[in-house]
């Protein structure tokens, strides 16, 4: 018994983090371009596409928005022909920012709250892999204040602290039986408060061509005497953890982007992301009580993995403008390591997008993405838990933006 219940908590709490569950949707015009925008001037997200860009607006600008995921995850047991589907919970990342200081000056000033680490996973409580997890949520808000500066008229280079608040609640069956003859559950919550940073350099080239380079750093984050709560019987509970501690690294993105200009009215982007998850070796938690949990120490062994995106943008009017990108990224889980937290593969991303200039100070942007991850079937190599997997997600978006 002691051994399963080592195993049961050898994956908790931060797997959605860790499952490629890296958020792209900061910025609704990027989104409707497949996530692409590193290395272009589009707006006010350049505080997070590309600090180094933000000094090349043209305009000061306030913007926010959101964009709901729609998340269809089933799963069947390998030998079995019946499939589990997840319960219809919304995830609603938000994104805002603000660009200050003078146009004409070299100096500008951003300000953006985005969520890059985020999700809403939940299954029925009996379902085949209630061992495993029963749901979870979690979410990583970053706030950046952002310097940007134009070297020449052709070269900014900006950077921007990165202060992360972070949480999560994920809840689990326990293979022990109450007295009202209901399974036990585990429920893990914590916070986190951390620091990084995110910074870039664009260029403009003689050719007409726009390059964007960033990086934007890993972010350790780390729960200090997290909440563990858990309903077993009355006779075990003064054996198990009240308290627990544990860190994850959050990891770095490198991208370079193209912005290519074929007329005054239509814009092509390029980004290539490398994600660096090779730093997610294992993952460790310290617990409060050890009578029957042990501190663990669980390999991941994951390695770099890579997106591309791609998107075009057309000012079809003076005032409404027409978008659509595509994109694929690679997954960074390798066999054996996948779990129902965050169940990860390659993707497909589609999307399309308008926005539309209702005045001169106020815009309007939508977008829409669509990701197919790849079906995959795998045995965990911790719980044993074999059967396929596979994910759709729908996320429509919106962005109020106000310029002056």
């Amino acid at each position: 018994m002691k051994k399963s219940l080592l195993i049961f908590l050898l994956g908790l709490p931060f797997l959605g983090y860790s499952q490629s569950f890296q958020v792209n949707l900061q910025g609704q015009k990027q989104i409707a371009m497949g996530g692409a925008g590193t290395g272009a001037a589009l707006d006010e997200a350049s505080v997070f596409f590309n600090p180094g860009a933000v000094s090349f607006l043209k305009q000061n600008g306030v913007q926010a928005g959101v964009s709901p995921i729609f998340l269809k995850t089933s799963f069947r047991e390998t030998g079995s022909n019946i499939t589990e589907h997840n319960k219809d919970k919304i995830a609603t990342p938000v994104m805002g920012y603000a660009v200050f200081g003078s146009p004409a000056s070299r100096l500008r000033f951003g300000l953006g709250i985005y969520t890059p680490f985020g999700g809403a996973l939940h299954w029925e409580e009996n379902w085949t892999g209630k061992y495993t997890v029963t749901s979870l949520d979690l979410r990583a808000i970053f706030i950046q204040p952002t310097l940007s500066y134009k070297i020449t008229d052709h070269i900014g280079v900006g950077a921007g602290l990165v202060y992360s608040l972070g949480h999560v609640d994920l809840r689990r069956a326990v293979p022990l039986t109450l007295n009202n003859g209901e399974t036990g559950t585990a429920k893990l919550e914590g916070t986190s408060k951390d620091f990084g940073w995110n910074a870039g350099i664009y260029v403009e080239t003689i050719s007409g061509v726009s390059i964007g380079v960033t990086h934007r750093s890993q972010v350790n984050a780390a729960i200090k005497n997290g909440d563990a709560t858990f309903n077993v019987p009355d006779a075990l509970i003064s054996s198990f953890p009240t308290k627990f501690n544990a860190t994850l690294p959050l990891p770095a993105t490198s991208t370079i982007g193209f912005g290519i200009y074929p007329s005054e009215k239509t814009t092509l982007l390029f980004d290539v992301n490398w994600v660096h998850w090779s730093k997610y070796k294992n993952l460790s938690f310290d617990y409060d009580n050890n009578s029957r949990i042990a501190d663990t120490r669980s390999p991941r062994n994951y390695h770099d993995a890579a997106a591309l995106r791609l998107g075009v943008q057309n000012q079809a009017t003076t005032k409404l403008v027409l978008r659509a990108g595509i994109g694929y990224a690679f997954t960074p889980v390798g066999k054996g390591y996948v779990t129902p937290e965050v169940p990860d593969a390659d993707r497909l991303l589609l999307s399309a997008g308008v926005g539309y200039k209702a005045s001169e100070n106020f815009s309007v942007d939508l977008s829409f993405l669509y990701e197919n991850v790849k079906t995959r079937s795998e045995t965990n190599i911790e719980t044993n838990l074999s059967g396929a997997f596979k994910t759709l997600a729908y996320i429509p978006g919106i962005a109020l933006t106000y310029k002056w």
